[in-house]
């Protein structure tokens, strides 16, 4: 499928739901998926990677996940910390539905979803989980993250999963010089042909 196809609101092709059986939490879960939208058959290598080797989100306040897809990281994080509510956020109006009906069907009802622009602008975020969008283009990535990047919480974690030869290390080195003195970013891990980079917005007296 190209790229452009699950980057845009309305993907082509009938909304026909279809299936899907995966892992998370530790269980197997019963949800939907279709075409039109990115890895609509499986949970994907990066995010796979991501699930394994990031930390609990926190276990209360707001969390966000960049780019939510059918819901895996948002449904994830929601499961982990019921306490919390959690912002599973695309441009696909296609995502946002299958997300939503898959939160139901899990029996979360801290999961709340909406594009960008329908996020109180005012929230700030203790936990970011995201896959982000690379093919979007460095423009619209860099947009993208500097949306959500700085609505850090003080003391809040955003992890980032990219792939090596996507340009992580260069996208590391840009949030570091773009974010500035307020932030730590660091690369936590490598897991085969990805890398998890970790975004901390610093207490202001750490600063």
């Amino acid at each position: 499928m190209e790229s452009a196809h699950y980057f845009t609101s309305s993907p082509a092709g009938p909304f026909t739901r279809k299936p899907l059986t995966v892992e998370l939490g530790g269980k197997p879960r019963s949800l939907q998926t279709s075409g039109g939208i990115f890895s609509p058959d499986a949970i994907d290598k990066g995010t796979a990677i991501l699930l394994a080797d990031v930390p609990a989100p926190a276990p209360s306040g707001n969390l966000l996940d960049i780019g939510c897809g059918w819901g895996p990281l948002a449904l994830t994080m929601a499961l982990h910390s019921p306490e919390s509510r959690v912002y599973a956020v695309d441009v696909n109006e296609r995502c946002l539905t299958l997300t939503k009906d898959n939160a139901a069907a899990l029996g979360l009802p801290n999961v709340i979803t909406g594009t960008p622009e329908s996020i109180d602008p005012t929230l700030t975020f203790d936990t970011i989980w995201s896959n982000p969008p690379i093919r979007i283009g460095k423009e619209g990535l860099h947009e993208l993250l500097l949306m959500w990047l700085p609505r850090l919480s003080p003391g809040g974690n955003a992890w980032l999963v990219v792939q090596k030869n996507l340009g992580a290390d260069s996208l590391q080195k840009w949030l570091a010089q773009t974010l500035g003195s307020g932030y730590g970013v660091t690369r936590d891990s490598t897991a085969k042909s990805f890398r998890i980079l970790r975004v901390r917005k610093e207490f202001p007296e750490q600063q």
